[in-house]
């Protein structure tokens, strides 16, 4: 009765699953297809739900900087088209970011081969994790079917609960944000009292460490900085 009950649980979730990816894919198949149309507005509506729920495509991003771009809130393009770097590093976006925000220089784009690397296995978190979980689960039945050569099979079994483990809870991405506010006060503490780091515009990245009160404690140059969360939309 329990494994029955598993098995109904689990078939749920996978139904709701399904049903949520297809109504997101013909949410997306209306928003371009009223793009195309050049009804951008009602586009953009169907879009930012479709982000909301964290399903969409680099492709979707470009569409809504377009769009956004097209009626003056730079603000929101830059945001779109950050975010859209996050998946595709391509110069080309900086040089459009530095367009709409009028800098010269920006912070925080820089990507090294090694964050690019970890920002596969991140987007394929799921799909590492059940690679490692499936070989854990063929290790543990080899230990019940073989059970005069289970000892060799103690430290794989082991070692992928620990990698199924580490990809599962540890393998994510560092929380970024994009300054939005021009003329924008980094500072060493989290208070006005603190000393001034650097008075920055919009369009610059930082990766956020932590949250105090109304403040950001973020990276800067290498260093811990904070700056007030007003000043900044999540990426």
């Amino acid at each position: 009765m329990r494994f029955f009950i598993t098995k109904l649980i689990l078939f749920f979730l996978f139904a709701y699953q399904i049903t949520d990816c297809q109504a997101n894919a013909n949410g997306l198949n209306l928003a371009d297809s009223l793009f195309a149309d050049k009804k951008y507005q009602e586009a953009l509506q169907i879009y930012e739900r479709i982000l909301a729920d964290a399903s969409y495509s680099p492709a979707m991003l470009l569409k809504m900087a377009f769009i956004a771009e097209g009626v003056g809130d730079f603000s929101q393009a830059t945001l779109y088209l950050s975010k859209y770097y996050s998946h595709n590093p391509n110069p080309k976006v900086i040089a459009q970011i530095k367009t709409l925000t009028n800098q010269g220089t920006l912070v925080g784009y820089n990507v090294s081969d090694q964050q690019k690397f970890f920002k596969i296995l991140i987007d394929l978190r799921q799909e590492v994790t059940a690679t490692f979980t499936l070989l854990l689960l063929g290790f543990l039945i080899s230990i019940i079917a073989f059970p005069k050569q289970r000892s060799g099979f103690y430290a794989p079994a082991i070692v992928f609960l620990v990698l199924a483990f580490v990809s599962n809870n540890f393998l994510m991405d560092k929380e970024t944000a994009i300054i939005t506010s021009a003329t924008t006060l980094i500072m060493d503490k989290p208070t006005a009292a603190g000393n001034l780091v650097r008075k920055v515009d919009a369009g610059h990245r930082v990766v956020i460490k932590s949250s105090r009160d109304i403040w950001y404690e973020i990276e800067w140059n290498d260093k811990t900085a904070y700056i007030k969360k007003e000043n900044v939309s999540k990426i």
